[in-house]
C-alpha cells in the first residue's frame, strides 16, 4: 500500500468522509434538537386542533365552549390524562424530517460553497453567494424531506380526527408510508412541494447566510479556530436571532387535499 493511502486511513473519519460527516453531525443535532422540544410542538399542535375540532362541532359558539387550558396547563393535563411519554406521541416522523432536511440541505450547502461557487481571492466568501447557496440548500433539503414531512403533519392531524369521534387512519410511522404511496404513488409522497420549497429557500437564505457570516466573522475576529465548537456557537445565535415561524401551509392542510380522499 502507498504512502497517500496509509496516510489517508490514519486521518479522523471527519476528514476522510467531510460530506458523510457533516450529514450525520447535523441529523444527530437535529435528532436532540427535536426531541427537546417536540412537546412543545405538540401541545400546541394539540391547542390548535382542539379549537379546529370546536369550530367544527359548535360553529360560532366554539369560543366559549372550547376547553383551552393555556400552553402549560394543556402539557400538565397531557401527562395527567394520558401519560408523561405522550408528549413525545409522534415523535418518529418528525426525527425523519430533521434529519433528512437538516443533513440534506447542510451538505448541499457545504457542497455549493466549497464546489460550485468556491470562495473569492482574499479566502472571502461574499454574502450574494451565501444567499444564492443558501436558498439553493433549502430548496434541496426539503424536497428530499417532503415526503417525512407530509407523514409528520398527517400523523399530527390523527389528533384533530380522534376529537371529531372519527377513525384512525394511520397505525403507525410505515404505515403511513405505505398507506400515502398506495392511495397516491411516488407523487403522492410530495404532495404540496411546491410551497414547502418556497418556504425552505426563503427561510434557509436567512439562516445559512447568517450562520456562514457569523462562523467567519467569529474565526477572524475572536481566538475561536473552524471547529465544531464555533459552529455550535453560530447556529445558537442564528437560533436565537432567526427563529422559526409556524408553516401556515403545511401544518394543517386539508385531508382530502393532500391525500387523495383517503377513507
Amino acid at each position: 500500500m502507498s504512502a497517500p493511502e496509509d496516510e489517508e486511513r490514519l486521518l479522523p473519519l471527519t476528514q476522510r468522509w467531510p460530506r458523510a460527516s457533516k450529514f450525520l453531525l447535523s441529523g444527530c443535532a437535529a435528532t436532540v434538537a427535536e426531541l427537546a422540544t417536540f412537546p412543545l410542538d405538540l401541545t400546541k399542535t394539540r391547542l390548535q386542533i382542539q379549537g379546529e375540532a370546536a369550530l367544527a362541532r359548535l360553529g360560532g359558539g366554539a369560543g366559549e365552549a372550547a376547553p383551552y387550558r393555556g400552553m402549560v396547563r394543556t402539557a400538565l393535563g397531557i401527562v395527567q390524562e394520558e401519560g408523561f411519554l405522550k408528549l413525545w406521541q409522534g415523535v418518529t416522523p418528525a426525527i425523519y424530517r430533521h434529519i433528512v432536511y437538516s443533513g440534506g440541505r447542510m451538505v448541499t450547502y457545504e457542497h455549493l460553497r466549497e464546489v460550485v461557487f468556491g470562495k473569492g481571492e482574499d479566502k472571502h466568501y461574499p454574502l450574494w453567494k451565501s444567499v444564492i447557496g443558501g436558498m439553493m440548500a433549502g430548496v434541496v433539503g426539503q424536497f428530499l424531506a417532503n415526503p417525512t414531512d407530509l407523514v409528520k403533519v398527517q400523523m399530527q392531524m390523527e389528533g384533530k380526527r380522534k376529537l371529531e369521534g372519527k377513525p384512525l387512519r394511520f397505525r403507525g410511522v410505515h404505515h403511513a408510508f405505505a398507506k400515502i404511496f398506495a392511495e397516491g404513488g411516488i407523487r403522492g409522497l410530495w404532495a404540496g412541494w411546491v410551497p414547502n420549497i418556497q418556504r425552505a429557500a426563503l427561510v434557509n437564505m436567512g439562516d445559512l447566510t447568517t450562520y456562514d457570516t457569523v462562523k467567519h466573522y467569529l474565526v477572524l475576529n475572536t481566538p475561536l479556530e473552524d471547529n465544531i465548537m464555533t459552529h455550535g456557537l453560530s447556529s445558537n445565535l442564528v437560533g436565537i436571532t432567526q427563529g422559526h415561524p409556524v408553516r401556515p401551509s403545511t401544518a394543517f392542510p386539508k385531508e382530502e387535499s393532500s391525500l387523495h380522499h383517503l377513507p
